[in-house]
C-alpha cells in the first residue's frame, strides 16, 4: 500500500475543529431556538436538550474502542458522515406532522456521533502533530471551533428567522431547509477530510485490543478516584457552570417569548444576530482576557475573580427581565456582557482541570474525565432549568441564577492548592476533602 501524502496542518486542522463544533452548537443552541419557534414549552426544551448533552459527559467510557485503532482518520470521517446523515433525516422528519419524538431521537444520534467523533479527532490531532505543532495550531482549533458557532447562530439561525418572517414559511419548513444545509455541509467536510486528513501514526502505547483498552480504562478510573480530595474537585467541576448552564438554556427562550408571556418578543433572526455575532465575539474576547488575567494573577489568587467575572454579568438578564427594553442595542449589549463574562470565567475551569485535576500518569485521560464531569454538570442544570423558570418566572429565575453561583464561589476560596503557584503542574495535589 502506498503511503499517504502528508498535508499541511492548515489543510485539515481548521475544518476538523469546525466539524467538531458544529453538532455541539446544533444541540446547545439551534435545537432550543427551533423547538421554541414550534411552540414547545421551556420545560420540555430544558429536559430534551439537557439529556442530549449526556453524550459528551459519558464519551470517555467508550474511548478505548477507538484507542485500539491506529486509523482514527477513518472514524473521524465515518462519524462526520453519520452526523450529517442524521441532520438530513431531521430535515426530512420536520416535514412530517407530530414527529417531535423522532426529531429528538435523531438529535440524540447527532450528539452520540459528535461525541465519538471528538475522541477520534482529538486523538488524530495529538498523534499526527509534534508537541510544538500542537501548540502552534491550538489557536486555529479555538478559532474555527467558535467559527462554527458564528456560522450556526449568526448565519443559519438568522436565515431560519428570515425564512419565517420574510418568506412567510412555517417554522417546520424553514428549519427543514436549515438542517438540510447543515447536513450537506457536514457530509461535504467528511468527503474533503477523506482526502486531507493524515494517516494516523502507529502508537507504541495505544492498547492493542479492546480487552486491553478496557483494562487500561479501569486502571485510569482507579487512579483518578485515588487522587487526594477528588470528590471535592468533582463537586467544584459540577457546580462551576451552574449559573451559565441555566442562562444559556433559558436566555434565548426569554428573548423569543412574547411580551405577554414575560419575554422580549424578538424574532428568530434578531436572536441569531445577537448571539451569533455579538455573543461569539464577546466570548472570544473574554476568553483571551481571562487567560491573560489568570496568567498575571495566578490561578490560586485569580480563581475567585474568574468565577465572579463569569457569574456577575448574568445580572444583565435580570436587568432585561426587570426593565423589558425594546431597544435592540441595549438587549445586544446585555448579551455581549453575559457572553464576555462566560468566556472570562470559563478559563478558570479549563486551567483547573489542566493544572490541578489532570496531573499524574494519565494526564490526557484524567483531563477527559474532567470534561466529562463538566458536561454532566451542564446536563444537570440545563435539564431542570425550564422547570425552575416556569415556577419562578423570568425575572426571579435570572435572580436565582446569580444565587446558584454562590456554592462554587465559596469552594473557589480553597479548591486550588498553594503549590500550584510554585510548581509547573506535575506535583500539585488536590485539596483534601
Amino acid at each position: 500500500m502506498t503511503e499517504r501524502k502528508t498535508r499541511h496542518p492548515l489543510a485539515w486542522v481548521p475544518t476538523l475543529y469546525f466539524a467538531e463544533g458544529l453538532p455541539l452548537w446544533v444541540v446547545l443552541i439551534v435545537a432550543g431556538v427551533m423547538f421554541k419557534s414550534m411552540g414547545i414549552s421551556n420545560e420540555d426544551i430544558g429536559h430534551w436538550t439537557g439529556v442530549l448533552v449526556l453524550a459528551w459527559a459519558f464519551k470517555p467510557l467508550w474511548s478505548p474502542l477507538l484507542e485500539t485503532s491506529n486509523n482514527k482518520r477513518f472514524f473521524v470521517v465515518l462519524f462526520q458522515i453519520i452526523g450529517g446523515v442524521a441532520l438530513g433525516l431531521i430535515a426530512l422528519t420536520l416535514q412530517v406532522p407530530n414527529s417531535i419524538a423522532v426529531i429528538v431521537a435523531l438529535l440524540g444520534v447527532v450528539a452520540l456521533a459528535s461525541a465519538t467523533h471528538d475522541i477520534a479527532a482529538d486523538g488524530l490531532y495529538i498523534a499526527s502533530l509534534s508537541t510544538k505543532q500542537q501548540t502552534a495550531f491550538a489557536g486555529w482549533q479555538g478559532a474555527f471551533y467558535n467559527a462554527s458557532k458564528f456560522v450556526i447562530s449568526g448565519g443559519l439561525v438568522v436565515l431560519a428567522g428570515d425564512l419565517q418572517t420574510k418568506m412567510k414559511m412555517p417554522p417546520e419548513q424553514a428549519w427543514s431547509i436549515i438542517f438540510a444545509i447543515m447536513s450537506a455541509g457536514l457530509i461535504g467536510i467528511a468527503i474533503y477530510h477523506w482526502w486531507s486528513l493524515p494517516s494516523n501514526p502507529v502508537s507504541n502505547v495505544a492498547p492493542t485490543s479492546i480487552k486491553e483498552g478496557f483494562k487500561t480504562l479501569l486502571e485510569v478510573i482507579i487512579d483518578f478516584f485515588k487522587k487526594p480530595g477528588i470528590w471535592l474537585s468533582i463537586l467544584f467541576i459540577l457546580l462551576f457552570r451552574a449559573g451559565e448552564a441555566q442562562v444559556s438554556t433559558i436566555a434565548p427562550l426569554f428573548l423569543l417569548d412574547a411580551r405577554t408571556a414575560g419575554g422580549l418578543g424578538l424574532t428568530t433572526a434578531q436572536v441569531g444576530w445577537a448571539y451569533g455575532a455579538a455573543g461569539t465575539i464577546a466570548f472570544i474576547a473574554g476568553s483571551i482576557i481571562g487567560g491573560y488575567f489568570a496568567g498575571w494573577l495566578g490561578l490560586r489568587r485569580g480563581m475567585v475573580f474568574l468565577i465572579i467575572g463569569m457569574n456577575l454579568p448574568n445580572l444583565a438578564f435580570f436587568f432585561l427581565s426587570s426593565t423589558m427594553p425594546e431597544n435592540l442595542t441595549i438587549i445586544t449589549a446585555a448579551i455581549f456582557i453575559e457572553n464576555f463574562g462566560f468566556g472570562f470565567g470559563f478559563v478558570g475551569l479549563i486551567l483547573y482541570m489542566m493544572q490541578v485535576l489532570s496531573v499524574g500518569k494519565y494526564q490526557t485521560a484524567h483531563y477527559a474525565f474532567g470534561t466529562g464531569f463538566m458536561a454532566l454538570g451542564l446536563v444537570l442544570f440545563r435539564t431542570f432549568s425550564g422547570d425552575i423558570q416556569a415556577a419562578l418566572g423570568y425575572k426571579n429565575f435570572f435572580l436565582w441564577v446569580i444565587i446558584s453561583a454562590i456554592p462554587v464561589l465559596l469552594l473557589s476560596l480553597w479548591i486550588v492548592p498553594k503549590s500550584i503557584e510554585q510548581e509547573t503542574g506535575n506535583k500539585a495535589e488536590l485539596p483534601q476533602d
